[in-house]
């Protein structure tokens, strides 16, 4: 189980860290296009070049940590790419940190050891073919819903003519996003659940290549959020749905099941709540300092800035309030290329 869960670390802050080069890569470079001049110009980016591979890396890693460990256990890990980023960011990128990301890192440390003290080892799941239908009606159904409580609240914004989103909106896009991406590992999983009950090895790289569409089509419901919400609210709404939706289906299609043991249990659940309350509290960080009383917003942000500013003196920039997620994982690697749209 251990080696699952460092797969999944290795494999998320692959993915996040690898979204992050290829952003600082981009900076200097012409939007991406099949032209000869172009591609070339990306390829002899050494920081383009260095994060595609790491984010290629980290997809292997992560159909690894399928193959291996439950989507109950590998989903909510992957959702401490956050904190993993949060760290990269305040070392390599110099980014300043408050006390409430490092408090939300703990928590996100704390958590997966939680799940993998509680996770125990499971062999392959029997998948029933009658769950299937009845898991893609149960999605189906959730879309029909939010689209439509989408498109009333648009006549709605329409009518009053408002110009900015309304918070259900955001909420709405951030869900979408959200169920896509737990939705894609489950998938994969259910590919090598196949393979090992004797199905045809066909099934492996359908499920995956389905995956991959589900994992796009909700970036472009993540990126249709982000475009003119708050990014603080869609990217908490993905990664909370993510882990929800991964753990839910997992259990349900794949017939995954809790530890029998009532202390393994408590680790497992406990796990699972500390790590969406540190994914929370990181994308939420820097709103909920200006909520603070006075003293303490000034002890939350006093030690970082002094201890940032014997090492940087004269080069002090803020906390970008827009960091990367996965995550699938996730998912919020696309606020990276959105800061200067998000509101929070």
């Amino acid at each position: 189980m251990w080696e699952s869960i460092c797969l999944t670390i290795a494999a998320t802050a692959g993915n996040n860290i690898g979204k992050v080069l290829q952003k600082k890569g981009t900076l200097i470079l012409p939007p991406l296009s099949f032209k000869l001049k172009v591609i070339r110009a990306y390829a002899s980016n050494r920081a383009w070049i260095i994060g595609f591979l790491m984010d290629i890396f980290g997809a292997v890693l992560m159909l690894l940590a399928l193959s291996q460990a439950p989507v109950s256990i590998v989903q909510p890990v992957s959702g401490c790419g956050l904190a993993i980023l949060s760290v990269f960011s305040h070392f390599y990128l110099k980014e300043i940190m408050n006390a409430i990301d490092w408090i939300a890192i703990a928590f996100a440390g704390i958590g997966t050891i939680g799940v993998g003290a509680g996770g125990e080892e499971q062999k392959a799941s029997s998948i029933s073919i009658f769950h299937l239908p009845w898991l893609a009606f149960i999605v189906a159904f959730l879309f029909v819903v939010l689209n439509g409580w989408l498109r009333v609240y648009r006549r709605q914004r329409r009518e009053q003519e408002l110009m900015q989103y309304e918070v259900v909106e955001e909420i709405i896009y951030g869900l979408e996003s959200g169920i896509l991406f737990g939705i894609a590992s489950v998938i994969s999983k259910m590919g090598f659940v196949f393979l090992e009950q004797g199905f045809s090895k066909l099934l492996l790289p359908i499920c995956i290549s389905i995956s991959i569409c589900c994992s796009a089509s909700g970036f472009v419901y993540q990126t249709s959020g982000l475009k003119h919400g708050r990014a603080i609210v869609v990217s908490t709404c993905a990664a909370v749905a993510s882990i929800v939706t991964g753990v839910l289906a997992g259990m349900f299609a794949l017939g995954e099941r809790l530890p029998s043991a009532p202390v393994a249990r408590l680790m497992l659940l406990l796990g699972w709540l500390f790590i969406i309350l540190g994914v929370i509290l990181l994308v939420t960080s820097t709103r909920l300092l200006r909520h603070l009383p006075r003293p303490w917003r000034r002890f939350a942000r006093s030690g970082v800035d002094r201890n940032f500013g014997l090492r940087q003196p004269g080069s002090i920039r803020t906390r970008d309030t827009n960091p990367s997620a996965v995550i699938q994982t996730s998912t919020l690697h696309q606020l990276i290329s959105t800061p200067s749209k998000a509101k929070a």
